[in-house]
């Protein structure tokens, strides 16, 4: 489906990466923060995250689990036409349908393939073998959506899997990427925008043990649904030392409500608090 009609249950949104290169070190992944960015400013929020290398059968089980799910998931890198590009045919695998030339697809290469010759001063050779094979570029899972490359006009694609899950399929490269992934976002999902817009209050506990924070967590969570407690404990901090950050996050209102029951049962405890954080 294109478009996502709302509903009482939010989306969950998931995000694969995919490439040796990041798994190898080679280099770093900016992905993650950034689709996180770009979901918070709608109001949304990542649910979860994988990492893949350049491998078809790891890449196409970990389609195969994403098109069986419910999410919205996006997927980067793996789908150019280099031997090590596998992420095109692993996404037709994981469906169990062809791979195919898509018209559109093949149409916006051709024209990408124009416009460098014009670039060079050269004349367009369609038939030429190196640019019969960036046709490859175009060979996407049948039934296959576009998503439009402002920069290049190389298009993603997105599909469906049979659960309800939808996937969209950017290349790595990140300037490419953002803006696509960007697009489907405001053209396929605005009406969801705002239904994951949470308030995150914290404090820190100096010198605290979660061991004995444990039950206090436990009892906020009971007593105020749809909020998550948490902890992030620190051991060698430059000006806390060892501390936690015991925190609540959920829709404001209800956020607030948690946040002062939790603080108001510290300060009954023997801790001592520090700074409290509003995120």
């Amino acid at each position: 489906m294109n478009d996502r009609t709302p509903t009482a249950t939010p989306l969950r949104f998931g995000l694969i990466v995919i490439g040796d290169e990041i798994l190898s070190g080679k280099r770093q992944d900016k992905h993650l923060a950034k689709v996180i960015a770009l979901l918070g400013a709608r109001g949304l929020r990542l649910d979860w995250a994988r990492y893949v290398g350049d491998d078809r059968a790891a890449i196409t089980e970990v389609l195969r689990q994403a098109f069986a799910g419910r999410d919205v998931v996006f997927a980067t890198g793996g789908i150019g036409a280099t031997p090590d590009d596998h992420t095109r045919q692993a996404a037709a695998a994981a469906l169990g349908v062809e791979a195919v030339l898509h018209l559109e697809a093949k149409a916006l290469i051709e024209q990408r393939m124009r416009d460098l010759a014009a670039e060079q001063g050269v004349p367009f050779e369609p038939d030429r073998p190196d640019n019969v094979h960036r046709l490859n570029m175009g060979v996407f899972p049948r039934g296959a959506r576009l998503i439009p490359n402002p920069y290049n006009r190389i298009p993603g694609f997105s599909c469906d899997g049979p659960g309800g899950a939808t996937v969209h399929f950017v290349p790595g490269f990140p300037v490419m990427a953002w803006p696509m992934i960007e697009w489907v976002l405001d053209t396929h999902y605005h009406a969801h925008f705002g239904q994951s817009r949470q308030r995150e209050r914290s404090v820190i506990v100096l010198g605290g043990i979660e061991a004995t924070l444990t039950p206090l967590m436990e009892r906020i969570e009971a007593d105020y649904p749809g909020v998550k407690v948490f902890s992030l404990p620190s051991v060698d901090h430059p000006e806390y030392g060892r501390h936690i950050e015991l925190g609540v996050k959920g829709e404001e209102a209800v956020a607030a409500a948690a946040y002062d029951a939790m603080l108001s049962a510290l300060r009954t405890m023997p801790v001592r608090l520090g700074p409290e954080l509003v995120r």
